[in-house]
């Protein structure tokens, strides 16, 4: 197990508990912004940490503009100091007039929706006049996840003039999510970045020569992002998210990217029920159930570790190590997918030099914060 990663005293922290390790943070962020070699080209989803500190981090290094999926994470950012804030998630129902309200109570932040259907278009429409507000509006481009988006062609392009002719929307571009595009191999995500991408540009093309301003494209999630970072193409936004924490699963995978797990998962042994067997305080309440339940997440200082059962409060594990534990032993625990597991906890308890220096609220597991 990394040494980095152990505290002094445990011995008084609460468990299960969520550990981020602050100064590797702060070096996932320098190494993100050397990867998209300014800042200026970077907008970050806050969906993986959720908390204001590590958004004003981002914010210190020189990252102005972010990205978000729900109102709350927007106020959030927003509140923080963020100076641009895109909601790239369809709004629809009480959401836009939340929209109206977000951009009335904080002027001083430009904020910015994904539009992908003529309906929310016409709902956010009806919104923002009677608030008098305006917002950027990016089109959302399906690329091929075929999870939200408009694809490619007339129908996109035919949208996209209809929201460049609404007051209270400033056509600002594109935004082009490719979650697919997650294999192993750069090579692999580099040909399918640049197929993916081959009509969304030709249609920017178009787009630009009937006269429409298309500045941006905010493009990529965090497998995808070493493939843009390179583009030489302006307006170009990278969004990763999860390289703020980093987890098992993406460190595994891609390990060009070279970004450190920050956030671990201190856990204690509650019970050993057979001579092959312990049971940690690590149930789903926890960490993320989303995964295949031997891979939900991987044990540091346990070898030959196997996850056999989890069930809300309790893990079972077996190893041939069983013999050497004794209930209350601290385990460390690196979670298969960091994003979910995070919205778990309440607070994160912040780790420098081996010692818990602070907490971090999670603000933006809530749904609502002000508006």
């Amino acid at each position: 197990m990394n040494q980095q990663y152990l505290l002094k005293d445990p011995s008084r922290i609460v468990s299960p508990s969520l550990l981020f390790y602050r100064d590797v943070i702060v070096r996932n962020i320098a190494r993100t912004m050397e990867l998209a070699g300014s800042p200026q080209r970077l907008r970050p989803h806050v969906k993986t940490h959720k908390t204001r500190e590590i958004a004003r981090l981002w914010i210190a290094a020189g990252v102005t503009k972010h990205k978000c999926a729900t109102i709350a994470e927007a106020e959030l950012l927003a509140t923080s100091g963020a100076a641009e804030v895109l909601i790239a998630y369809p709004m629809v129902g009480p959401n836009c007039e939340r929209v109206a309200r977000l951009a009335t109570k904080i002027p001083e932040t430009r904020f910015g929706v994904t539009v992908d259907h003529p309906k929310p278009l016409r709902e956010l429409q009806l919104a923002l006049a009677r608030s008098g507000r305006t917002v950027d509006a990016f089109l959302d481009v399906n690329c091929g996840m075929n999870r939200t988006g408009i694809a490619a062609g007339p129908a996109a392009e035919e949208l996209y003039r209809q929201l460049a002719a609404v007051s209270c929307l400033l056509p600002a571009g594109l935004h082009v999510y490719d979650g697919h595009n997650n294999k192993e191999s750069l090579d692999d995500r580099t040909a399918m970045g640049r197929d993916a991408l081959g009509p969304v540009l030709e249609m920017r093309q178009r787009l630009i020569k009937s006269g429409l301003p298309v500045d941006r494209m905010v493009i990529g999630g965090t497998p995808s992002f070493p493939v843009h970072a390179k583009l030489d193409l302006p307006g170009v936004e990278c969004s990763p998210g999860t390289l703020s924490l980093h987890d098992f699963n993406y460190n595994t995978r891609y390990g060009e990217l070279g970004i450190t797990p920050a956030a671990l998962l201190l856990t204690r042994i509650v019970d050993k029920p057979t001579p092959d067997r312990i049971t940690l305080d690590l149930g789903s309440k926890a960490v993320s159930a989303g995964q295949p339940v031997e891979k939900r997440c991987t044990l540091l200082n346990v070898r030959d570790a196997t996850i056999v059962m989890q069930s809300e409060e309790h893990l079972a594990v077996r190893t041939p190590e069983a013999e050497s534990f004794e209930p209350g032993d601290v385990v460390y625990a690196m979670p298969a997918h960091v994003c979910p597991t995070v919205a778990l906890h309440r607070q994160a308890l912040v780790v420098v030099n081996g010692e818990v220096v602070e907490r971090w609220d999670i603000v933006g597991r809530d749904r609502e914060l002000t508006v």
